[in-house]
């Protein structure tokens, strides 16, 4: 019993920081660290699909979490103009 509280807490605590990184992305155009930047090409577009993964996981929309996947993949791989 106290394993799946401990798990809750991990999963919470990752969906927060995930959604914290997609909001930095989407509001202010940029990713944040050292590394993100150079894997990312259009991080407003990448920020927005890491909030709609967050929103399917709550949502328990498994078509709304692949529509998110793949604009997390199109924000990687997606070249600027």
């Amino acid at each position: 019993m106290f394993g799946f509280g401990v798990l809750a807490l991990l999963l919470f605590v990752l969906a927060s920081a995930w959604v914290v990184v997609g909001l930095h992305a989407l509001l202010l155009g940029r990713m944040p660290g050292k590394r993100l930047p150079r894997l990312v090409r259009q991080p407003r577009l990448w920020g927005a699909g890491a909030i709609l993964v967050v929103v399917s996981g709550y949502a328990r929309s498994p078509s709304l979490l692949a529509v998110a996947f793949g604009v997390v993949v199109l924000g990687h791989v997606m070249k600027s103009r």
